[in-house]
């Protein structure tokens, strides 16, 4: 039965320096085809933090903003909200809703950013279970 965040989530995770300027950090998006990246632990910096595409045109676009000049560190969300691989993808949907976030960075039981998850995951979950595959259940 495929259930748990580890079952869904993409062990593709894109790292930044906190300290890229915006315009760095959508190169990287670019070129890995990612919507999101997370910060890497620095000593500026001992948490992970992640910058998203929605971040990028709210608080760089929308505001006119020059992405050259303004550093990740400055926009990003810190602390992560992450899940944990065991979890279900219903609790996974719900820290979802409750925070009002796409995107959340899975972690192991270290704390270390192992894969992602998110929203559109859940379209390919949706797509599985309305095709009536009885091995794919929620619960």
């Amino acid at each position: 039965m495929l259930n748990t965040v580890r079952d869904w989530m993409n062990d593709l995770v894109v790292f930044v320096d906190p300290n890229s300027t915006i315009t760095e950090a959508l190169g990287i998006m670019r070129r890995r085809y990612v919507n999101n990246l997370i910060t890497k632990k620095t000593k500026e910096s001992p948490e992970y933090g992640i910058v998203t595409s929605i971040d990028i045109c709210d608080k760089i676009v929308a505001q006119g903003r020059d992405p050259s000049t303004v550093k990740v560190h400055e926009i990003m969300s810190s602390p992560l909200i992450t899940v944990t691989t065991q979890m279900t993808i219903v609790e996974c949907a719900k820290v979802m809703k409750d925070h009002r976030i796409h995107h959340l960075p899975v972690a192991d039981a270290n704390g270390t950013v192992v894969g992602m998850i998110s929203a559109n995951d859940f379209l390919i979950v949706a797509e599985q279970l309305g095709h009536g595959n009885s091995e794919r259940t929620l619960h």
